[in-house]
């Protein structure tokens, strides 16, 4: 906007950090503000559910003689459920305070984005090919990322909703958020809302509509999650699976959610700069240095030769 709108530097940045709270922090608020609106009435789906649970409880204890809602088993519930809490009360400060110190980096970045190339690149001590190489690899792994992981994730979203409407499933698009939020987490995905969701209809006594949904999610959603990442992730960025879980559980640890997006694009380059040292500084495909022969063998191919 600096070079092609002509903006002064200080209004471009203050537009794209605008834009960009507006992009994450309305989603996050309409999730909120519906979850708020939904625990007023969750006392009478608890009666449903704790009715389920006995259920149940009473079949186990026929067939094993095992009390699952011992006073043990009570404790140690209550226990991880404190701490679960405590780290989610955690992670939410600690997201918090790693937006607000990238937003007041990001505002004198924007304010003079050339100069701050021109130090990140001048910084790197490697050729200028692998410092081009390093520039092309960051830029397609934040695309993939930060743009195309999103996009994945409503991608199942959507695809899970037209479900929640089919199946009469509560609250359709408050689902429909949460499974696009979790639907950027590795391996389990949006069954962490999709199959409590399945398991609190079959309580209610909905058992066509929440075996029907539960069916539907494991292969639509399934589906719809490898067809986006083996068409637009891969062509944006062919980034490995590994890469990807790896990141995405070290990111969580180091940046909070925002390391859905960081800790993928943090291994990724980690691995990059590894290959990129061998480059630099491994002298196995250099070529051999040039041997001029000696007087003697001059003297014994000359003779050959006449």
């Amino acid at each position: 906007m600096i070079e092609k709108k002509g903006w002064k530097p200080w209004l471009s940045s203050i537009f794209i950090i605008v834009i960009s709270l507006i992009i994450i922090v309305l989603p996050v608020y309409f999730i909120v503000d519906t979850v708020i609106a939904k625990v007023g009435n969750a006392s009478q789906y608890l009666e449903k559910l704790n009715v389920f649970v006995d259920k149940i409880h009473d079949y186990i204890m026929q067939q094993t003689s095992i009390d699952i809602l011992s006073k043990e088993n009570i404790d140690k519930l209550k226990s991880n459920l404190g701490s679960i809490s405590t780290a989610a009360l955690n992670t939410t400060l600690n997201t918090a305070t790693v937006l607000s110190s990238m937003y007041f980096l990001l505002y004198f970045m924007f304010e003079r984005p050339r100069v701050f190339e021109k130090l990140a690149i001048n910084a790197l001590p490697f050729k200028k090919a692998n410092r081009a190489k390093i520039g092309q690899k960051f830029r397609k792994l934040l695309t993939a990322n930060a743009v195309g992981l999103p996009v994945v994730a409503v991608g199942q979203g959507i695809v899970a909703v037209v479900g929640y409407f089919i199946f009469d499933a509560p609250s359709p698009m408050l689902l429909f958020a949460l499974t696009s939020v979790t639907a950027m987490l590795p391996i389990v995905g949006g069954s962490i809302v999709f199959v409590p969701v399945c398991i609190f209809m079959i309580a209610e006594g909905n058992t066509f509509g929440g075996v029907g949904l539960l069916i539907y999610c494991i292969v639509a959603v399934g589906l719809t999650d490898n067809i986006l990442r083996f068409t637009l992730l891969k062509k944006l960025e062919n980034i490995h699976p590994l890469n990807t879980v790896f990141g995405i559980i070290m990111g969580i640890n180091i940046f909070g959610f925002m390391g859905l997006i960081f800790g993928p694009i943090l291994v990724s380059m980690t691995v990059l700069l590894v290959q990129i040292y061998k480059d630099e500084f491994n002298d196995e495909e250099q070529p051999p240095e040039l041997q001029l022969p000696s007087e003697q063998e001059i003297e014994q191919k000359i003779i050959l030769e006449l």
